[in-house]
């Protein structure tokens, strides 16, 4: 063995070991972790439970760092361009992984490329709400509302582009109706409009607007599942209101920036399933009308894959653009 190769095989033993040395060690201080929508929307109420077990199980500090706008662009972007030590994290959803890759045609980064998967969290449908001044309880009675009132009523988002415009476009297409797309810089003041009654209708995850519904400042008319959801159990499904086909599932999942060492990701993964699988997190999850998901990273970056296809179809078929 020359000296060059046994000085350059003891510097990659030496590598190999620091890395695995960090991940035991790991994590060391505090922990960011991104939300890329504003506070109190879904992926902030889930991003807060999520924060509040690994704080526990870190013994530091788990800091959410709410960094809105774009349709959760600019928060992406931000955990991308991040140091790949495992002191950034990001809750990403449905919009910012799946939809944004296809809707917008000049992101600096692709998030199925730029971040590394380590599991999802939870998934929850959409809902369909109204303002209780809208004369409507069913699909059937707000279509036909629609159709004598064409591009008479108003539906907010949570943005262009998102699963909130999205959702309600497939509903206008599927139903032939005619509503005009009002956007707003996130769910929270989306809903808030909603429920001071400047709009009519919106499509919501439901962590963002249980505490609406159970308030009665809200109206569900539909959820967009297959099955009915546990925290709605009298609401129908769009399939079971008659829009058959009709189905929307909006998730969330923890991601690192591409370059994190597999040591850190499966710490991370490993700390997250058994956090999952807790029962007060469990119950927490529920509670926000979302229910866990249990994943690989493995099986999560396949899923990942074939959601973004899907959406990609759903993009082109509404039209979307924003740059």
């Amino acid at each position: 063995m020359t000296s060059w190769f046994r000085a350059t095989l003891l510097a990659l033993l030496a590598a190999v070991g620091a890395g695995g040395t960090h991940a035991q060690g790991y994590p060391a201080k505090p922990v960011r972790l991104i939300i890329a929508f504003p506070a109190g929307g879904g992926s902030d109420v889930m991003g807060r439970i999520v924060a509040q077990k690994l704080s526990e199980r870190f013994g530091h500090q788990v800091i959410v760092d709410n960094r809105p706008g774009a349709g959760g662009s600019i928060g992406t972007e931000a955990a991308v361009r991040s140091a790949p030590d495992g002191y950034t994290l990001q809750l990403a959803s449905t919009s910012e992984v799946s939809i944004n890759r296809s809707l917008y045609t000049k992101l600096s980064y692709d998030p199925l490329k730029d971040l590394a998967p380590i599991t999802g969290v939870a998934s929850t449908p959409m809902v369909l709400i109204v303002h209780p001044s809208m004369p409507v309880k069913t699909i059937k009675e707000l279509v036909a509302l629609a159709k004598a009132r064409p591009g008479q009523i108003n539906y907010s988002s949570a943005g262009s582009g998102t699963t909130t415009h999205l959702s309600a476009e497939l509903f206008r297409a599927m139903t032939h109706i005619n509503i005009v797309h009002v956007p707003y810089k996130g769910a929270p003041p989306a809903l808030a409009d909603l429920a001071g009654g400047h709009v009519q209708m919106m499509f919501s995850t439901l962590p963002a607007v249980l505490p609406l519904i159970t308030g009665n400042r809200l109206r569900p008319v539909a959820v967009s599942s297959t099955t009915r959801a546990r925290a709605l159990p009298a609401v129908p499904t769009m399939v079971e209101a008659g829009v058959a086909g009709y189905e929307v599932n909006y998730w969330y999942g923890m991601f690192v920036p591409l370059a994190t060492s597999k040591e850190i990701i499966g710490v991370l993964y490993n700390h997250l399933a058994q956090a999952l699988r807790s029962p007060e997190m469990i119950a927490n999850i529920n509670k926000q009308g979302a229910e866990p998901v249990s994943m690989t990273t493995g099986e999560f970056a396949q899923f990942l894959k074939a959601d973004a296809e899907r959406w990609a179809r759903a993009v082109k078929f509404s039209g979307a653009k924003a740059d």
